[in-house]
């Protein structure tokens, strides 16, 4: 279980312990006490919320609620001097101490993972990177991996919504299948055998909840005998039966049933069934399995179908029994298969080899994508606007891969590692596009594409600090009602992403100081209708003027302010790096659990580092290629009227690559992990603005495609308001779903005002 302490000095805690167990009076105190005991709560809230870590109650893990103590109101006899001196004793006492996070986990990588979660410039990351024993968990989740060949008792009622939709969506034409192969068999007069079982499997499939397919062979089903007996004979024929120079009962049906495997594969009608029957059930099969795996919530039918082919189908007609399900006795027939719903919500926790099943199932977008893409130059087959949504969802399972790569990597590392990691690769989904549609604009000399990869990257912050926060509140908040976290670190955070996005847009606010604002369009017609040249003018479409026609202002004012600020954003980046993982790494004190770590302490990691470098390296160059076909195909959906481009940047663009991130943020807030969801969105951004726009200004002065760190106002003003707006929501270490709700409305707010916005320049 993972847990997190606040270690103050004895004296002090002491102290504390005292002064949190005097009585209390249920009258209040006059308002001039009042105002120390509600700060002396709020002290105290911030020194037991600090940070902490919650696990996903479902697999056994339980969260710690954050309380705070009851340190007021105080009794009208307890002395101010007094009171003042207990209040000053436990402020110093949290002054002079070290607010050390101790971190409990099943081994030292997932412990590293966990203390990663908490250090600046890593991305946070909810899922395991090692493999957890299954006979540890809850039976919620043991249930998800079951193979299906347990003999259960079904619990509660079979007539169930889940089994009802399998009966629509798949048993009624699997039924079907079988009857048709059931009635071919019969035909073939060898093939009887098989047909008598499709036969039955029909009615199976129609219905498998409350049965189950058992193997063994016939002879050795033998009814039961009612004869009575006294103990002596039971004794007596139990000591001849048991003889050492006679097989046991066991022995003999395990000979009897290889035996009869052997013999299977030497009949005639084996064949026919391999050749007529058996191949069409495959490709039904088949189809069942893919559409209930893609479901995801119907995977017990895609286990269920799997093993038939697999398994049951191949073996010997008479070895392949349905019965009621009931409880397995010793000696009796080897289960096959006992399926009793069909439909389990929790399968979105599933998981292949560590990789959740949504990643997997959106793994074929990728290659269609790529496929559609490069071979379908003349839109043929598909139009640009299916290749443009091919392509930009491909990015959602790979920014997956990506961010688990990379949470390999840091979990078994060392911090240097870890750092570099988290900055080269962390940054790599949005800079691939950003960089191939700052090419393909300035090949096909569009300036829209420019304004594009402005529009995302403001898109990427206001969604970072608005959006990623709010619905994280909104989910959690319904779920824990009000939740806390440190307003001290949440303030550092929010602190240096105002200071970071206060030197992006700093070029902006220079240029309209000192630059000259060009109007088009600009006519000056008298009262009468005759031109007036002394009079006031009518223009259109007015804007500062940021290109390198200006001269004197871009490349003697404009230009060295952007490299300098583009110089000294990264400087801070490292110097945050180096305070957080090497001289304060202290801070972090991890703990591996001792009742979870005994048994686990040489941990198998989903992901090897070469096998997640690997993966990391195969996933860029395939984010490269999908973010090329965006590029190219975008063309058609700015064209469309109606829709303005800026809306298309900070939505589609800037978010769909986020998707992972989003859910991560919803993930610890349900865990009452609310302080993780929050740095999420703060440690996308910080990237954002330290990173990776510096990146582009680099790009840019090494091959010059023509960007320019200048952004419109509608994308100034956005980004201030909303890091204001953040800062002040965050003052009070509290939040709610109300407060959630507030951000989330400012942002679709934002997304209005884009959305009507006229189109940029060029565009």
């Amino acid at each position: 279980m993972s847990t997190e302490n606040v270690h103050l000095p004895a004296d002090s805690e002491t102290r504390r312990r005292r002064f949190a167990a005097e009585p209390s009076d249920e009258t209040d105190p006059p308002l001039d006490l009042q105002i120390p005991r509600v700060n002396a709560r709020a002290l105290w809230c911030d020194v037991v919320c600090g940070a902490h870590l919650h696990h996903e109650g479902l697999d056994g893990y339980s969260s710690l609620p954050c309380t705070s103590p009851q340190l007021g109101p105080y009794p009208s006899t307890f002395p101010f001097g007094q009171r003042s001196h207990s209040l000053q004793a436990l402020n110093d006492a949290w002054t002079e101490s070290r607010c050390k996070t101790t971190l409990s986990a099943e081994n030292e990588v997932e412990a590293q993972k966990l203390a990663n979660n908490y250090k600046f410039g890593f991305r946070k990351w909810k899922s395991h990177v090692t493999e957890r024993p299954l006979e540890e968990r809850s039976e919620v989740v043991k249930e998800l991996y079951s193979e299906l060949r347990v003999i259960k008792p079904p619990t509660g009622s079979l007539i169930s919504f889940g089994n009802v939709l399998y009966v629509l969506l798949f048993g009624w034409w699997l039924a079907l299948v079988y009857v048709l192969v059931s009635l071919l068999m019969f035909c073939t007069l060898i093939g009887i055998p098989y047909g008598k079982l499709c036969w039955q499997l029909s009615g199976y499939f129609l219905w498998p909840f409350g049965k189950s397919i058992t193997e063994g062979p016939a002879c050795a089903r033998r009814p039961e005998r009612h004869v009575q007996h006294t103990l002596t004979e039971e004794v007596q024929e139990n000591e001849q039966d048991s003889s050492f120079l006679l097989p046991t009962p066991v022995e003999d049906s395990a000979e009897e049933q290889a035996s009869n495997k052997s013999s299977h594969w030497k009949r005639v009608s084996t064949y026919v069934w391999l050749l007529l029957g058996y191949p069409m059930l495959v490709v039904f099969h088949s189809v069942c399995c893919l559409l209930s795996w893609l479901l995801v919530v119907t995977i017990p039918v895609a286990k269920m179908n799997a093993r038939m082919v697999g398994s049951i189908l191949l073996l010997p007609p008479e070895d392949v029994h349905i019965s009621p399900t009931k409880e397995p006795q010793p000696g009796e027939d080897t289960a096959l298969l006992c399926c009793n719903h069909a439909f389990n919500v929790y399968y979105y926790k599933y998981t292949v080899d560590g990789i959740n099943v949504f990643a997997v199932n959106l793994l074929p977008l990728v290659i269609f994508a790529l496929v559609i893409g490069y071979i379908d130059k003349d839109n043929r087959f598909a139009s640009s606007e299916v290749k443009f949504a091919t392509a930009i969802g491909s990015i959602i399972p790979l920014s997956y891969y990506i961010g688990m790569g990379i949470a390999s990597i840091s979990a078994q590392s060392n911090f240097a590692v870890g750092a570099v990691v988290n900055a080269t690769f962390g940054s790599i989904t949005e800079m691939t596009f950003y960089i191939t549609a700052l090419l393909r604009g300035h090949r096909q000399g569009n300036q829209c594409l420019q304004e594009i990869v402005k529009s995302a990257l403001t898109g990427t912050l206001l969604g970072c600090i608005l959006f990623i926060p709010g619905v994280s509140m909104i989910i959690g908040g319904l779920r824990h009602q009000e939740q806390r976290f440190n307003s001290r670190s949440a303030g550092v955070s929010s602190s240096l992403l105002f200071i970071s996005i206060g030197g992006v847009f700093a070029p902006t606010l220079f240029s309209k100081a000192y630059g000259s604002l060009i109007c088009e369009g600009c006519t000056s017609m008298g009262t009468n209708g005759t031109t007036n040249t002394s009079g006031p003018y009518n223009c259109h479409n007015c804007h500062y003027d940021l290109s390198e026609n200006n001269y004197t202002m871009f490349h003697s004012h404009v230009e060295p302010l952007v490299y300098c600020i583009s110089g000294l954003l990264p400087i801070a980046y490292i110097i945050g790096l180096i305070f957080t993982l090497k001289t304060h790494s202290h801070i972090y004190d991890i703990h591996v659990g001792d009742t979870n770590a005994s048994g686990q302490l040489g941990a198998v990691v989903h992901w090897s580092r070469w096998r997640a470098m690997f993966i990391l390296i195969i996933a860029t160059v395939l984010m490269s290629a999908c973010a090329d076909l965006t590029t190219e195909h975008i063309q058609p959906i700015l064209s469309r009227p109606g829709i303005s481009q800026y809306f298309i940047g900070v939505t589609v663009l800037a978010m769909v690559p986020e998707i992972p991130e989003i859910v991560n943020g919803i993930q610890f807030a349900l865990q009452n992990n609310i302080g993780l969801s929050l740095e999420v969105g703060s440690c996308i951004a910080v990237q954002v603005c330290m990173i990776q726009i510096p990146l582009l200004v680099l790009f840019n002065a090494i091959y010059d495609v023509g960007f320019v760190l200048i952004f419109s106002d509608l994308h100034l003003w956005a980004s201030i308001f909303s890091v204001i707006l953040v800062n002040y929501i965050f003052m009070d270490g509290k939040s709610d779903y109300f407060q959630g709700t507030a951000l989330v409305v400012v942002y679709l707010i934002l997304l209005a005002l884009y959305y009507f916005a006229p189109s940029p320049a060029g565009c």
